[in-house]
């Protein structure tokens, strides 16, 4: 069975390795065939199609191990990008693997590692999440269980909840840098890098679409014990700036890697 990573959006992003095993293969299961036929078409593949995703994996992916066992080649691939990284296909292969099928990698394209590649954020530790939590409760209390980690963190995000995850990062996490990218490989590409304030202002009344990728800084390696001593360090070191309370709140926020709330309390408690 071939594990066929496919392109993410730019149809160029496929290996000719890939092009070889899908036109070979006896069978390829697809995680939406509408979409993997768009590709064969676009090279001239003719190989049969069968559908395999989330719904039906558990129920379908016996079947396809028996034409395996049978003695042809599976093909499998999800919608774009290397299969079973937040998409399909775990089920399948833990099938295969019992019964003692032979699996070969075909890899190519990825969000997570395209998305990092180009953040200009620390490459060297980093960790993939995957979707965040759709629920609001459940995605602040998950990035809340984040606050110590000090590698690069990557995120898939649907654009509907974007403003509020990015609202949400900043809540619990401080107004980190971030890499938004969006439509990643397709026409409309877009990459925005930044604070997690400044991107919020950026996106302010827009109608987001495509696909996401976030990419977050992690916590810097010196962990500061109490924040508040460092944010009253800066306040009174700042004391005669000529900076708006707003702007002197952003960029302490800034500096620090604190949530802006926490700063503007230490700043009213100054100013009463």
């Amino acid at each position: 069975m071939y594990i066929v990573s496919t392109p993410i959006g730019n149809l160029e992003d496929i290996s000719l390795r890939a092009l070889r095993v899908l036109r070979e293969a006896q069978l390829i299961a697809a995680e939406d065939t509408r979409r993997t036929r768009k590709l064969l078409q676009a090279y001239e593949i003719n190989t049969p199609l069968t559908s395999l995703y989330e719904q039906n994996e558990s129920r379908k992916s016996g079947a396809l191990i028996t034409k395996i066992l049978a003695g042809a080649d599976l093909a499998y691939v999800s919608d774009a990008g290397t299969p079973g990284i937040s998409d399909p296909g775990y089920l399948l292969i833990q099938e295969a693997l019992a019964k003692g099928i032979r699996l070969v990698a075909i890899p190519g394209a990825c969000a997570a590692l395209a998305a990092l590649s180009i953040s200009g954020l620390p490459t060297d530790k980093f960790i993939f999440y995957g979707f965040l939590p759709a629920k609001a409760g459940k995605r602040q209390h998950f990035l809340q269980s984040l606050e110590k980690e000090t590698k690069t963190m990557v995120f898939y995000e649907s654009p509907l909840r974007l403003m509020a995850t990015l609202q949400d990062l900043m809540a619990t996490l401080g107004n980190r840098k971030i890499v938004v990218i969006r439509e990643l490989t397709k026409l409309y590409e877009e990459i925005l890098r930044g604070a997690v304030d400044e991107i919020l202002e950026a996106l302010a009344g827009r109608v987001v679409k495509g696909e996401i990728t976030l990419v977050l800084a992690g916590r810097g390696e010196t962990e500061v014990p109490d924040p508040v001593e460092d944010i009253h360090r800066l306040l009174a070191r700042d004391e005669d700036s000529a900076l708006s309370k707003r702007d002197l709140i952003r960029e302490i926020s800034l500096t620090l890697g604190v949530p802006r709330n926490l700063v503007y309390r230490e700043v009213m408690k100054k100013t009463r």
